[in-house]
């Protein structure tokens, strides 16, 4: 297992500022975000996405996943290719999708049809360029309704493709979200886990009109109800070597707070790994 830092954070860092945090940290890597505004953009990937790499693998970091635009949803997609063609060059082997919205006054077996239509596309165009496309597991909130938001769903909509290009993110935090335990998760997964997103959550009862919600607040690893021990006892009994993105999506006071909190979690999850061996 690699533990990597999700850079959706590190907005303002350069190969060097990526290395520091890295070496300071003890960490084998970067999910790396190629989104607009990012050292590594859509638009520049190409030239830009082979250079970071060799410069962190100079240092001993790999880069073995992207996260794309939020909206990189559909394989006719104009950042698709681009981002694909580069990751083929820079020999980045996964690349994480966005997210697909469902209406539930809609038909839901037809929108998994159509996303699976989709995913056709995406898997002749992983086919072609060497890189796995992944989709994540993300929990509903408010009124937004994911499709895949966990196993049981995601299996909807991978079942039957080719496992060597569609592959499954799953999210430990999300799957706590919506009731799934880990290992039951992973079971129906297997064959198709590629990448393990590391997020902790705190979950109340808040008053609702003459009702209860669940409330979540994101926080700190180790702070929340992920059953820590539980997950990487599972990735150890399957023999699990893909990445783990630290996510650091909790709530933060500050810049000063949010750097306290992301070394705790890095520090959490790093004696996590190295318990799992």
């Amino acid at each position: 297992m690699k533990l990597v830092l999700f850079t959706k954070f590190l907005k303002d860092k350069d190969a060097a500022g990526l290395v520091a945090v890295a070496k300071k940290h003890g960490l084998d890597g970067y999910d790396l975000c190629v989104r607009d505004g990012y050292v590594v953009s859509p638009q520049n990937a190409g030239t830009a996405l082979p250079v970071l790499v060799k410069a962190l693998a100079a240092e001993g970091l790999s880069v073995p996943m992207v996260t794309g635009p939020g909206d990189l949803v559909r394989p006719d997609h104009p950042s698709a290719e681009k981002i694909l063609a580069a990751m083929r060059t820079a020999g980045v082997p996964l690349l994480k999708l966005g997210y697909v919205l469902h209406d539930p006054a809609t038909d839901y077996w037809e929108r998994v049809a159509e996303t699976r239509r989709a995913f056709a596309t995406w898997e002749k165009l992983g086919e072609k360029h060497g890189v796995r496309i992944m989709y994540h597991t993300h929990s509903c909130h408010d009124k937004s309704y994911y499709l895949g938001l966990n196993c049981a769903a995601l299996m909807h909509l991978l079942r039957d493709f080719n496992p060597q290009y569609i592959g499954a993110y799953i999210d430990a935090g999300h799957m706590t979200v919506d009731g799934e335990p880990f290992a039951f998760g992973v079971s129906m997964v297997r064959q198709y886990l590629a990448a393990v997103a590391l997020k902790d959550v705190a979950c109340s009862r808040e008053q609702n009109g003459d009702e209860g919600r669940k409330h979540l607040l994101w926080v700190p690893a180790g702070e929340g109800v992920v059953a820590w021990s539980q997950v990487f006892a599972e990735l150890r009994r399957i023999g699990f070597t893909g990445p783990l993105s630290v996510h650091c999506e909790f709530e933060a006071k500050g810049p000063a707070d949010f750097q306290t909190k992301m070394e705790r979690e890095i520090a959490y999850f790093s004696s996590k790994v190295r318990r799992a061996g």
